[in-house]
């Protein structure tokens, strides 16, 4: 069976989005783009930084609520329905509890053909960039770099501590069905 989800996991500023843009290019089927950032920014904003919905802390750190998780868990199951009725998609996520955050999906996507991929860079390079994006809180990147990862089995991973998107994608695309 094809490829039919493709999840890309890893911390804030580690390239996952960039990794997107490149394997929607170098694909040769049209393929969507689900990402986390969608979710949260489509949310209300009294979820945006509320202990119910999402609250960014200061020195970085994410927290969520009952709220967050109920939303999140229909846009799972959206996303899944997409890819149920014919649409390639890539999710752009960060699992913020490590397995259990793996387990949600795996639930949501069940019956489905997925490429799990485990988007790496170190923790220092992630720091830089956040600093350069200057769209997050400091300290987010530095602190999910290693988090997301605890506990998660991955079809393949790539680093982008050194390597471009595009041959982060060029590897993604040559283990899809």
């Amino acid at each position: 069976m094809a490829t039919q989800v493709i999840v890309l996991n890893g911390g804030s500023s580690s390239g996952k989005s960039g990794i997107v843009r490149c394997l929607q290019a170098v694909l040769p089927d049209p393929w969507l783009a689900a990402a986390i950032d969608s979710l949260v920014e489509a949310m209300p904003a009294s979820l945006r930084s509320s202990s119910a919905g999402i609250d960014f802390a200061a020195d970085g750190g994410v927290q969520v609520g009952s709220q967050f998780r109920e939303l999140e868990a229909a846009w799972m199951e959206g996303v899944a329905a997409m890819a149920r009725a014919g649409a390639r998609v890539i999710v752009d996520d960060v699992f913020l509890g490590g397995a259990a955050s793996q387990q949600r999906w795996q639930k949501a996507l069940g019956g489905l053909e997925v490429l799990w991929v485990g988007v790496r860079c170190e923790a220092s390079v992630a720091a830089g960039r956040e600093v350069a994006r200057g769209d997050r809180g400091r300290g987010m990147a530095a602190s999910q770099a290693e988090m997301v990862h605890r506990g998660v089995v991955y079809d393949l991973e790539v680093d982008t501590t050194h390597t471009e998107s595009l041959e982060c994608a060029r590897a993604v695309a040559a283990r899809v069905g």
